[in-house]
């Protein structure tokens, strides 16, 4: 009785777990880990948690099932040649939820190759024939049999990807998975099997520090940031291993043209990053932060050399389409048999944890190799544990897959993790955290026109007093609020920008008046229009904006002696872009040096009927009041604006002269160059 009990039990704790994915609820009691069955190991890592052995798919259920459950007949051998995750997005495979993430449809062309490749008996005879042909007569003929014999089995033993990257990638179609938490992340974190690791928060240039993930730092697992005091630990320790956290800034390409322009941005960058950080942003080191671009290769050798040395666990945490999945592809270790980790060393000047003698064997032992347990003995109890929050890792090649990119967020559906150098590293690809985007509030066929897939060159937009600035058709409205001033707009965002009266534009964005702009806002969302706030321009770029008026090599006046100042700000919208906004004001004598404390005459409320800032200002309206936000300017217009800019246009010297008749000009009897008269 006792026996029967306990296996009652377990199938009913199985059955919970296989209705939801292990690392998205973490809060659920853990199973006690056990090793299974030899004969039940092979099969269960083969279907995911989700659908296996749950009562519904018992033969002795008679339960209608859902419509988008596909009725499995395929035999265990057929399905046990499948991965055991998509490489893709991760998710565990499954062969009866056809629009689930996961599913592998078995009469797809491609997951047919994998599982069982085509005969190439014609094949075979065509290369015993071309193999009795002298190699002189085919290169003649241009046949290289080995090649397209390479080409073929490439094709056939290349891993597929699921249904739903496979749409994705070829038809750009697709749904959203639901986004974990920060402590699901975290408690998956905690599972590490390597005794070091390194976590890369990966921020967007887009909306700079807006996908900043607010109160990281306070987690334990995701290790503290180092203090500026002298006696601040490099290494956070918890629980038997190291955690330390770096910053990286991606698709900084958006930000500027060129590398060295973007280098010379870091410190504003950094300035953000602290104001961002809140209290705890006065006090921390912030020299782990980088600005990278995937697309045009900037700054990601280092990183990739810093994760081949380091090795351990190196994770990518970060909000959705930040582009994780993007980076991944770019600092992966490829191919690091051949990489000599002496040589690599002795460049970054990082001396190794104990002298090796042999250079061809300096990837085969790890840095972090002690006499404590570390990953030979833990990688096979996390593989064999299907209540792991951790899934097993890819097997290990040169030259792995990579995710699947996508714009569609919350593309990556568990945790990808791929091992380098004989499985003592690991790159990690995390689910992106929620992130509330406008894009719910945008026609669906015009969804993917908010993604900034290169850098925009916008046009200066001259904002007199009664005028506002449209962006996307009523998306979002920017209105002056300061009186009889002119502001210049900027908008860095993928979507149109139109100006037009205040009035009009309030009609337009509520629905009220038809125009002729093309509008991506949905019909629907328009009743839900609201402030977001009043922001000041409180950035003083007199300095930069006033040209030779303040340059060296030209007038060189100081900015406390021109009669005018200069103040711009970014107002972000999330997940687009950003508008840069400059407006110049008239300096008033004394108006900065006077004392803003109150008179012995005047009270509090005497102070009321003042003006709040003495900063220009404009009102924000978006969808629910939200997805607005503010930062310090960058100055990306007088770095990346259009070529027809003064910076832009360099000095031409006196052109060349007309050499036409040149001949006839000269005197009669002068030799020429050639020697003739």
């Amino acid at each position: 009785m006792r026996v029967l009990t306990q296996q009652t039990k377990n199938l009913l704790y199985r059955d919970l777990y296989d209705l939801l994915p292990a690392y998205l609820t973490p809060a659920l009691p853990i199973r006690t880990k056990a090793r299974p069955s030899p004969s039940l190991t092979r099969e269960s890592y083969r279907q995911t948690r989700r659908i296996a052995t749950t009562p519904r798919n018992r033969s002795s259920l008679a339960v209608e099932l859902p419509p988008n459950v596909h009725h499995d007949h395929s035999p265990l051998d057929t399905r046990a040649k499948l991965p055991l995750a998509c490489p893709g997005c991760g998710a565990p495979t499954q062969t009866l939820y056809e629009l689930e993430a996961g599913y592998f449809d078995l009469e797809r062309r491609s997951v047919k190759n994998f599982i069982s490749p085509r005969r190439r008996t014609e094949q075979n005879v065509v290369e015993h024939t071309l193999g009795n042909v002298p190699k002189n007569v085919r290169q003649k003929l241009g046949i290289d049999v080995l090649k397209e014999s390479n080409e073929i089995e490439k094709r056939e033993d290349q891993t597929p990807f699921c249904d739903r990257c496979h749409n994705l990638l070829h038809y750009n179609t697709g749904e959203s998975i639901s986004h974990p938490s920060l402590q699901a992340l975290e408690d998956t974190i905690s599972e590490s099997p390597h005794k070091h690791n390194h976590i890369y928060h990966v921020l967007d240039a887009a909306d700079f520090p807006m996908s900043l993930v607010a109160g990281i730092y306070r987690h334990p697992t995701f290790a503290h940031l180092r203090t500026r005091n002298r006696r601040s630990k490099t290494q956070h320790w918890d629980k038997g291993k190291t955690w330390d956290m770096s910053f990286i800034i991606t698709r900084s390409d958006i930000l500027a043209p060129k590398k060295e322009q973007v280098d010379r941005m870091m410190h504003r960058i950094l300035e953000i990053l602290r104001d961002a950080l809140g209290k705890t942003g006065e006090d921390v080191r912030l020299g782990n932060v980088r600005c990278v671009s995937a697309k045009r290769g900037w700054w990601t050798k280092d990183i990739k050399e810093k994760i081949a040395t380091n090795r351990g666990g190196n994770w990518l945490v970060g909000k959705v389409n930040v582009g994780k999945s993007s980076l991944f592809e770019v600092i992966f270790p490829k191919n690091t048999e051949d990489l000599d980790m002496k040589k690599l060393r002795g460049e970054r000047d990082v001396a190794p944890s104990r002298p090796r003698s042999d250079t061809a064997k300096a990837f085969q032992s790890s840095p972090m190799d002690t006499d404590e347990p570390d990953t030979k003995d833990i990688f096979a109890d996390v593989y064999s544990d299907t209540s792991s929050l951790l899934p097993p890792a890819q097997p290990e090649t040169k030259f792995p897959i990579m995710p699947l990119v996508s714009d569609l967020p919350g593309t990556t559906a568990s945790p990808i993790r791929v091992p380098f150098s004989g499985g003592k590293g690991e790159l990690i690809d995390l689910p992106g955290l929620e992130r509330s985007t406008i894009d719910e509030c945008v026609k669906p066929e015009n969804r993917l026109d908010l993604v900034m897939k290169q850098r925009i060159v916008p046009q200066r937009i001259v904002m007199k007093p009664g005028s506002s600035l449209l962006l996307g058709g009523g998306l979002i409205r920017i209105t002056p609020t300061t009186p009889d001033l002119v502001f210049m707009a900027h908008a860095f965002v993928p979507i149109e920008a139109h100006l037009t009266s205040t009035p009009k534009a309030e009609a337009i964005q509520n629905g009220q008046r038809d125009s002729g702009i093309r509008s991506i806002f949905n019909p629907a969302s328009k009743s839900i229009v609201s402030s977001a706030g009043t922001f000041d321009l409180n950035c003083d770029v007199t300095k930069a904006h006033a040209g030779p008026l303040t340059r060296r090599d030209a007038v060189g006046l100081q900015t406390e002696r021109l009669p005018f100042i200069v103040f711009s700000t970014d107002i972000l919208i999330e997940g687009v872009g950003w508008v840069e906004l400059v407006a110049q004001v008239r300096r008033k004598r004394g108006h900065w040096l006077q004392d803003t404390s109150l008179s012995g005459e005047e009270d509090a409320l005497s102070a009321l009927g003042k003006p709040e800032s003495p900063y220009p200002q404009v009102e924000v309206f978006s969808p629910k009041g939200a997805y607005i936000a503010q930062r310090k300017t960058l100055g990306a217009w007088l770095v990346g604006g259009p070529e027809g800019k003064p910076s832009h246009k360099k000095a031409k010297g006196r052109p060349r002269a007309s050499m036409k008749n040149a001949r006839n000009r000269r005197p009669k009897g002068t030799m020429t160059s050639s020697g003739e008269w």
